[in-house]
């Protein structure tokens, strides 16, 4: 399916505009929607990617660009130095506040989509892990769950906001998560009764990634399995088993 167009509505200064987001959906709707926040690489194929396996497993699952306000479209690698370079100039160029504003103009679309039937989650990985931990303190998704995402140990003040199901994953060996800040994440979201929080020991980050340098298939597959159960508990889709969606 074509990438859809998404209105940005103007504020706090910012004028707006439209920015695309790539869309799968299931072959049988309306079904539950999943907004996928994207790493620092774009909509690349990874994030296409898993959302054509999510949507493969019964999920309307949408991705929206959201460094369309640097560079719109861009896709990225994680394969060469340059790459990097270039991925990791996005996020310092990135704005958080309204990278969530995008995320919640893609979920009140995906609300309104034929596709969808109403019941919506989040999920994030990297930066968008951070974004999806955001969607829960932020926004009026029915769950939402955070792959290794970055700074979330920043942004505890807001943990006092969650209102729906939040899980999270760390991984132990993060080099972009120091050993300190994750258990600052488990000290300040630990006790609440909607957060959900595992930990892999012996993984970096991003070792959920499929065919990335941090790839642990062992630690990737049991990490999708406690997703699909969550997702399928709080979006209301009846279990059932699903590909390893990296």
């Amino acid at each position: 399916m074509p990438d859809i167009a998404i209105n940005a509505a103007p504020n706090n200064g910012d004028t707006g505009g439209t920015f695309s987001a790539y869309l799968a959906a299931p072959e049988a709707t309306p079904a539950p929607g999943l907004v996928l926040a994207q790493e620092i690489f774009g909509v690349n194929t990874v994030m296409r990617t898993i959302a054509g396996q999510f949507a493969a497993d019964g999920f309307a699952a949408i991705c929206p660009d959201l460094f369309w306000r640097q560079e719109p479209g861009i896709q990225i690698t994680d394969g060469s130095e340059a790459e990097w370079a270039k991925a990791f100039q996005l996020f310092q160029g990135f704005d958080v506040d309204k990278g969530v504003d995008d995320l919640k103009a893609t979920l009140a679309a995906m609300k309104k989509r034929p596709e969808c039937n109403g019941k919506v989650g989040a999920v994030g990985y990297c930066l968008g892990g951070s974004l999806a931990y955001l969607m829960a303190t932020r926004s009026d998704v029915d769950c939402s769950v955070a792959y290794y995402g970055v700074s979330i140990h920043a942004l505890l003040a807001e943990a006092k906001n969650i209102k729906k199901p939040l899980m999270v994953h760390i991984a132990e060996n993060d080099k972009f998560v120091p050993k300190e800040a994750q258990e600052q994440i488990k000290a300040g979201l630990g006790k609440n009764p909607l957060v959900e929080i595992h930990s892999y020991p012996g993984v970096d980050h991003a070792f959920a990634r499929v065919g990335g340098q941090s790839y642990v298939p062992e630690a990737a597959a049991l990490a999708d399995r406690r997703t699909q159960a969550f997702l399928d508990k709080h979006l209301g889709r009846p279990a059932r088993k699903r590909p390893h969606q990296g």
